[in-house]
């Protein structure tokens, strides 16, 4: 069995290949989480740069470059995995975000769980949105889009390609931005609804002071958040796709910046 030659030219492809690819893996939402075994994220990074790997040429070899610009190159490959993950992950957030919120309102601000990808204590609320969004994200193949953005990537940016642009940085601002949007536009029907209460709540307790304004406001609120949530799962669901479709986009964008 002839076990073919590798110039220095195709390993070094190869390693700059797997350095993206990776820092696409580790950054990207769902796979990317803690709970996925590194092994698990270390050989699906070696399948699909195997598989890309035909494809992709390097334009400058990185021997004709001095080690200190070659680092730098090499940080942007990774840069690109995060940026690429981090648009991701801000809609997440920003659901995440939206759930906070309405436990804070419901009376849950203390009942809090350990979110398994983050490791920090999230509401119990914004984990049962988070999980439902997963659902949803996993369901319409959203995972692709970040499949897909790996093969872009090397279409628009070629190895040690990455530059960081005014546009880039603005763009990252904007999303950045849309995270407080996603989380208004998700939850906005229930923190409404219990902005309502508490008002109500506030007149009651001024106009029947022998109310205990408390004890009936606590489990009425969490009736209201509840049956809140779930009037309103429809149109949540509607809105966390719309968000997610747009996320091709956005990443498509980000490329074109970089």
């Amino acid at each position: 069995m002839n076990i073919p030659a590798l110039t220095t030219e195709q390993v070094e492809l190869f390693i700059l290949m797997f350095i993206r690819v990776s820092a696409i893996m580790v950054t990207i939402p769902v796979l990317g989480g803690r709970t996925v075994p590194v092994r698990v994220k270390a050989g699906l990074s070696l399948l699909i740069v195997f598989l890309i790997y035909p494809f992709v040429q390097l334009k400058a070899p990185m021997g004709d470059l001095a080690v200190f610009p070659l680092a730098l190159r090499m940080a942007g490959e990774v840069l690109i995995g995060v940026i690429i993950g981090f648009a991701g992950r801000l809609i997440f957030a920003g659901i995440q975000l939206a759930g906070q919120l309405i436990g804070f309102q419901m009376g849950f601000a203390i009942v809090n769980v350990v979110d398994p990808v983050t490791s920090a204590q999230v509401s119990i609320i914004a984990q049962l949105q988070y999980l439902i969004a997963v659902l949803i994200f996993l369901t319409i193949n959203g995972h692709h889009i970040f499949l897909h953005a790996i093969s872009d990537s090397y279409r628009v940016l070629p190895p040690l390609g990455f530059h960081f642009s005014g546009e880039l940085m603005e763009t990252i601002l904007e999303l950045s931005k849309n995270l407080f949007v996603i989380a208004i536009k998700t939850g906005a029907p229930v923190i409404v609804a219990l902005l309502f209460t508490s008002v109500g709540l506030g007149l009651i307790a001024r106009t029947v002071p022998q109310i205990n304004i408390f004890i009936v406001g606590f489990p009425l609120k969490i009736a209201v958040g509840l049956i809140g949530i779930g009037l309103t799962l429809p149109m949540f669901l509607k809105v966390t796709e719309f968000f997610f479709f747009n996320l091709k986009g956005q990443v498509s964008m980000l490329l074109r910046h970089m």
